[in-house]
């Protein structure tokens, strides 16, 4: 269950407005920044659709429940408007991103069609593939290597947010549900997560794709390189598989791993790094 001595703070930041980075802002290299940029896209869309998922259940939840719900929403709302910001960069560089935003628009008009408990459910499991991702992106340092520093402080603080908040869409889920059998509940939080894999890498890959063929990158030098991104080195997807399969067990939570210490050592780090900013 989610700790009792959690707390959710909205951390509002703005970063890199007042200069622009490299078009290959993540150690030059172009693979590494479309994987990124792609995933940036989603998120304004992405994160107002969790928002509202959320917000439909959140009447007769538990007071502590109903806190950390407002506070998963400023959070949300804030990681909006930072995603918003960087991908005006993006754009700025001359990348066309309208396939990719059409992407996001198609694939939650469908969801919005479905019934808000399985938009519930489909946050819920969007909600640990961003938590399991923000881990690795905190407990490895490899991923934001060589990055334009203010842009790596963005992804870093996003993942310390995701994590925090990474029990809410289950807490709300659980409580919705609660006259449902443990079958019925287990089957459709699993068969949804299966359904939302296929669809996160489907697209999330074809918008890296495209994004690589605006840099020249085609054919199997541009799915190859991908491909070795992702699964080799340093193989992000490869090292959150363990974690996505843990999803499916009985009884699962997400903060049966408790990551607090990423998020403390990652806050510390940052407010070293304020007097040199400064």
């Amino acid at each position: 269950m989610t700790p009792t001595d959690l707390t959710i703070t909205p951390r509002d930041r703005r970063f890199a407005r007042d200069r622009r980075a490299a078009p290959h802002w993540l150690n030059g290299d172009p693979i590494a920044t479309a994987f990124f940029n792609a995933l940036s896209i989603t998120f304004p869309r992405g994160e107002a659709y969790f928002i509202d998922s959320v917000r439909a259940f959140r009447d007769g939840v538990p007071d502590k429940l109903a806190g950390e719900i407002a506070a998963f929403i400023r959070q949300e709302v804030v990681h909006s408007r930072e995603h918003l910001a960087f991908n005006r960069q993006v754009t700025d560089h001359g990348y066309d991103v309208a396939r990719l935003d059409a992407d996001v628009v198609m694939v939650l008009d469908l969801a919005r069609q479905r019934p808000p408990i399985v938009s519930l459910a489909a946050t819920m499991a969007l909600e640990h593939f961003t938590a399991i991702l923000a881990h690795e992106l905190l407990s490895d340092p490899r991923h934001l290597d060589g990055a334009d520093p203010e842009i790596a402080a963005l992804w870093r603080w996003h993942a310390i947010e995701e994590i925090e908040h990474k029990g809410v869409a289950h807490d709300t889920w659980v409580h919705a549900t609660r006259d449902w059998s443990r079958f019925r509940r287990w089957w459709v939080k699993n068969a949804m997560m299966l359904v939302v894999t296929k669809h996160f890498l489907h697209h999330r890959a074809r918008g890296m794709m495209d994004l690589l063929r605006q840099d020249g990158i085609t054919g199997r030098r541009a799915w190859g390189g991908l491909l070795h991104y992702a699964l080799v080195r340093p193989g992000i997807l490869r090292r959150v598989a363990r974690p996505w399969l843990g999803y499916f067990l009985p009884g699962f939570h997400p903060w049966k791993v408790d990551d607090r210490a990423l998020i403390a050592l990652d806050e510390s780090a940052y407010a070293a790094a304020l007097p040199a900013a400064a």
